[in-house]
């Protein structure tokens, strides 16, 4: 019988959050592939676990697979972890992940930590629906074209930055956002100096332009989704169907919104009754 793929979460910061049942799987697996071997060795060797380690990354994924699978084939137990949370959630381990499910090898997740998530449970948002959209683009023009995409997206949106681009992706997020959208930024979740700066997207620079000391470690932006209409629809699912309505049937223009946009078709529908009222 072939072995299992676990994908363990590991602590953001603080050694505390590891679960028994993590510490299990890495004492019991046959090997951790991990993304960075210094950082893993560094908590194996804080709870003295001394399962082999190798390394899988960005760089070297796509050539370790295969030997990872033969492991698993073999009836090894092979543990994924990141540097710090949930592998595969802006990390790697997607290549492994999908190619063992391919190759029928049972593959268990060992949930715990993620930044992205722990920033949204207290950052005071909305969190009923969101939408986590990873590390921004490098450069200022590329990240403007990305921030545009998302300017209409009703749903809370979630990004991660270094430390170096913090403050530029501040302003691109000013110049391209409505001034008063609220934005909440976490710094070094779960750490010694964690902190949650509350501010509007129109003054989230001024922050960190005039403290430079606050521009050091780790960050997660969580910003509000964009405001919906009487309706329920976003200013770009709406936008969708008053286009479509103008070239199609009520019931066609409902239909391809839905398929478009993803909008529930009640809301679509409703809205389409409303935009026919005289004087609307």
């Amino acid at each position: 019988m072939s072995g299992t793929l676990y994908v363990v979460a590991t602590p953001i910061g603080h050694l505390g959050d590891i679960s028994e049942r993590a510490l299990a799987t890495l004492r019991q697996a046959d090997l951790i592939a991990a993304e960075d071997t210094r950082h893993c060795q560094q908590l194996l060797n804080h709870y003295g676990i001394s399962t082999p380690v190798t390394a899988l990354h960005d760089h070297n994924e796509r050539a370790r697979v295969d030997g990872i699978l033969d492991r698993l084939r073999a009836g090894s137990d092979v543990a994924l972890v990141s540097d710090a949370g949930t592998p595969l959630i802006n990390d790697p381990g997607f290549l492994l992940v999908r190619a063992a499910h391919e190759a029928g090898i049972r593959v268990s997740p060992v949930p715990g930590p993620c930044a992205a998530i722990a920033a949204l449970s207290a950052a005071g948002l909305a969190t009923d629906r969101f939408a986590f959209e990873g590390f921004p683009p490098r450069t200022s023009s590329a990240r403007r074209r990305f921030f545009e995409g998302l300017r209409d997206e009703p749903r809370t949106l979630v990004f991660y930055e270094s430390c170096h681009r913090l403050l530029p992706c501040l302003e691109d997020l000013a110049a391209t956002f409505p001034p008063q959208r609220r934005l909440v930024i976490a710094k070094e979740l779960t750490k010694v100096h964690e902190r949650f700066i509350i501010s509007e997207v129109a003054g989230a620079a001024l922050r960190f332009r005039d403290h430079p000391d606050r521009l050091k470690g780790e960050f997660v932006l969580v910003l509000e989704g964009a405001p919906r209409d009487k309706t329920g629809l976003s200013a770009e699912q709406r936008r969708v169907l008053d286009l479509l309505l103008e070239e199609c049937s009520l019931k066609t223009a409902v239909s391809l919104a839905e398929k478009i946009t993803g909008a529930r078709k009640k809301l679509l529908y409703q809205a389409a009754l409303e935009r026919q009222k005289p004087g609307t």
